[in-house]
């Protein structure tokens, strides 16, 4: 056997410094070293993807190792085979001798096989009275023994990253006829929400992902419809939720669309410094029968930012650079807002406290989406503030109606 040397090849084909670099990277195997024939094979079918193999280069290199008369690559038996092309065509299930070259070529890139040709080109062995070959000339399979933790590792990551494709498809599938079926279940039941714009984004969301999509298109794909379904199942259980509301939360969503301009809010109960008037009453902890005071409310539900967004378009207008992404930014449009109300910003710093700075900044967009219907913006926000301080206010039927009244403005003007 010759190994550890670089060879030639015969006749016309060309050498090549990548052919030099090849042969000499491949490391003399350890003579007690031994994989099993098949398994290796295995591998490489496995990972002839990242190897740069079709699947003639396969039945070919099938073929070859039909030609190694041991079960195991082991050096000590001598790792060259030496068919000639009619029978390993016949073995690689008749190929045509044009194919069976080009193959046998794209073995040797693949790093997979290593020629030694003989002085005349041709294929033998030559062998002692025995009838031991003590030397070949044809294909070398050393580097199948060498490379063969280096391919099972291979087909391990092959194989692992094709179940994550398989499970991401699965995951995509079932988000996506989760979506499309509650988008067709709440047009068709009548549920607040702009559900046709929902409905865009997920045609959108769909069209992006191409006929033969890979690993990472389907995982940002299936990242994008799993941010909608979420958004979907919000605005369902906010529908739910204000359906089961209290006559008191009822009352509140009345209260904000009221047009009545003879509105008791006229003006706002704050401080003297603020309002030139007396300082207004604050209202006195509520007792429970036996004396003690009731128990703090539970805080306000959070509602995403792109329900709020929909319910109060016009906040959008007065977020850094235009837009509004995130929390911080509508925060910050809401003391804009907050400003231009001529709402006090103690009436304000009152509403961060009893509803977090989150639910006090939704809160004012919500005032400010209403402010033609409603006389005193700081007087309304105060009486939320109390309101919230006795667990009795709710920002979801304000979202809700809110939503309501801009898909109605929506289909008239469409």
């Amino acid at each position: 056997m010759q190994t550890g040397h670089v060879t030639t090849p015969f006749g016309r084909r060309p050498m090549s410094l990548a052919l030099v670099k090849r042969q000499m990277a491949i490391e003399e195997p350890d003579q007690e070293a031994r994989i099993e024939k098949w398994k290796v094979f295995r591998d490489v079918c496995e990972a002839r993807e990242r190897l740069g193999l079709q699947d003639r280069a396969l039945a070919v290199l099938d073929a070859l190792l039909t030609f190694y008369p041991h079960a195991e690559l082991v050096s000590a038996n001598g790792l060259v085979v030496f068919p000639s092309n009619a029978q390993l065509s016949v073995r690689a299930h008749g190929i045509t001798d044009s194919t069976l070259r080009r193959q046998l070529g794209a073995l040797v890139e693949a790093g997979l096989i290593v020629r030694r040709d003989s002085p005349n080109g041709k294929r033998y062995a030559h062998r002692n009275r025995e009838g031991e070959v003590e030397q070949a000339f044809g294909f070398d399979l050393t580097p199948l023994l060498a490379r063969a933790t280096e391919l099972a590792l291979l087909a391990q990551a092959v194989a692992a990253e094709r179940l994550r494709f398989r499970r991401a498809k699965e995951a995509l599938t079932i988000c996506r006829r989760d979506v499309r079926k509650l988008i067709t279940a709440a047009i068709e039941e009548g549920a607040a929400g702009n559900w046709p714009q929902i409905e865009a984004e997920y045609v959108t969301i769909v069209g992006r992902l191409s006929r033969n999509p890979n690993l990472p298109q389907v995982e940002s794909t299936l990242e994008e419809m799993q941010l909608l379904r979420e958004e979907v199942l919000n605005n369902l259980e906010m529908q739910v939720n204000s359906e089961n509301l209290t006559g008191n939360v009822i009352q509140d969503d009345c209260h904000i669309q009221s047009s009545n301009t003879e509105s008791s809010y006229e003006l706002e109960p704050s401080s003297r410094n603020e309002q030139g008037g007396s300082v207004a009453t604050e209202p006195q902890p509520q007792q429970a029968p036996n004396g003690r005071e009731k128990a703090k409310p539970e805080p306000i539900k959070a509602f995403p930012l792109g329900m709020v967004l929909r319910a109060c378009p016009q906040m959008a207008d007065y977020g850094p650079g235009g837009r509004i992404e995130h929390w911080r930014e509508l925060m910050q449009a809401a003391v804009v807002v907050r400003s231009m109300l001529g709402v006090s910003p103690s009436a304000y710093e009152d509403a961060c406290n009893a509803m977090g700075p989150e639910n006090a900044a939704v809160a004012m967009a919500c005032i400010f989406e209403r402010s033609n219907f409603i006389t005193s913006a700081g007087g309304y926000l105060r009486d939320l503030t109390r309101r919230a301080e006795r667990g009795e206010f709710s920002l979801g039927p304000m979202l809700m109606a809110l939503m309501r009244a801009n898909a109605d403005v929506n289909r008239r003007t469409a």
